[in-house]
């Protein structure tokens, strides 16, 4: 069963599991309208403004142009006018990628035959007529009806919204066009389309469908042939997090995994419990407790659990090329990821905690490359990540 929907937007999320994370970019120094008001409010998405149909940016987005930018505007109109979230709307353009490549397809697939549209709606009279289903507006409005009534989406993955709402059989399917919804939501924000939340919209003009088109075994729709990742995404965001904390995500896609201050580095130390010169693999970060623990790069949960032994609860996350990071000490019940979760950068992942080998709430925090440590304090600043000053 799938659906259809998307929605304006002012600026946009960038959070999975866990809560309120918006991210917005940062282009020539100046910080968007959106990023001001949600680092502000930070604790609740900001409504959706609403997208001229008439003053859409020239060129492409993350891999999407034209028709599919204009497809993109009138699933954030049809958020806006139902009266939902940036991150809301966002999650509307992210399904349409996946389903259609913002393209209005009169054709269904192998799922659902009978699917149609931006959003690869069934013939099942719960999505309306067949015009309804090829009209973006019309159809974008019936996606986000059900997702409105998905309760506890701001705490949920923007995949897993999506599925709520699509009945598709992979929960995670969404994932990988998570980054260019944001990258498309803010040029659309960032190019002056954007009025105020609230304002009327407008269906703009019909949308030709648009035919099969012939793509290569494992291309992703809007990335390009035969690439199985996303494009790449301007870079600085800024993230809200689940419990209000603000996480840079620098131009290398790593974020600081939590705040300081700073209280031990990577190296030989007088172990504080068993009282000896011991290794110590990682860095410690020790903000108060309960703060925010965020992924330092995008990656799957490798482990995610109690471990019985100096660790306590451990979180690894595995990032692909050799290159893991350890996150330590917090308690199982601070945990908000699980194994086989996909996570972004600067996604709340835990809070920080005491147990294991522990004298007091930290995160220990470590960097692993082909199985052996780094230290990671030259590892995240070569990523353009700023750390605290060791105290």
């Amino acid at each position: 069963m799938k659906a259809g929907g998307a929605v304006a937007l002012v600026a946009v999320p960038v959070v999975l599991l866990g809560g309120c994370m918006a991210g917005t970019l940062v282009i020539g120094g100046a910080v968007s309208a959106y990023e001001q008001s949600q680092q502000a409010r930070c604790g609740g998405y900001s409504p959706g403004g609403v997208v001229d149909v008439g003053n859409l940016p020239a060129g492409s987005v993350a891999g999407y142009s034209g028709e599919q930018l204009a497809n993109a505007a009138q699933i954030m109109n049809a958020g806006a006018a139902l009266g939902l979230s940036v991150r809301d709307q966002t999650i509307g353009v992210m399904t349409a990628m996946g389903e259609s490549s913002l393209r209005v397809l009169d054709y269904g697939d192998g799922a659902g035959p009978d699917s149609r549209g931006l959003f690869q709606q069934r013939d099942n009279g719960a999505w309306g007529s067949y015009a309804d289903r090829m009209d973006p507006y019309r159809s974008a409005t019936s996606f986000f009806r059900v997702l409105a009534g998905v309760e506890g989406r701001d705490q949920m993955q923007p995949t897993r919204v999506a599925n709520r709402v699509q009945r598709n059989a992979d929960p995670n399917h969404y994932t990988r066009w998570w980054e260019p919804a944001v990258a498309v939501v803010d040029a659309l924000t960032l190019s002056g389309a954007l009025t105020a939340p609230g304002a009327p919209s407008t269906p703009g003009p019909a949308v030709v469908p648009a035919a099969a088109p012939a793509v290569s075994p494992g291309a992703v729709p809007g990335v390009g042939p035969g690439v199985a990742e996303a494009p790449a995404v301007p870079a600085t965001r800024a993230l809200c997090g689940q419990d209000g904390a603000v996480v840079p995500v620098g131009e290398g896609g790593w974020a600081q995994p939590a705040a300081g201050p700073y209280t031990s580095g990577y190296g030989m130390r007088f172990h504080p419990i068993r009282r000896e010169m011991r290794l110590h693999g990682g860095i410690d970060l020790a903000p108060d407790c309960d703060s925010p623990i965020n992924a330092a790069t995008s990656g799957v949960v490798a482990r995610s659990g109690p471990t019985g032994d100096s660790y306590g609860t451990l979180i690894v996350l595995d990032h692909a090329g050799g290159v893991s990071t350890y996150y330590a000490h917090m308690y199982a019940d601070d945990l908000l990821v699980s194994v086989g979760d996909q996570v972004t950068a600067g996604q709340q992942i835990a809070r920080v905690g005491s147990s294991g080998g522990s004298t007091g709430c930290h995160l220990h925090f470590e960097v692993r490359v082909n199985g052996e440590r780094t230290d990671p304090a030259p590892f995240l600043e070569a990523r353009g990540v700023d750390l605290p000053s060791p105290t």
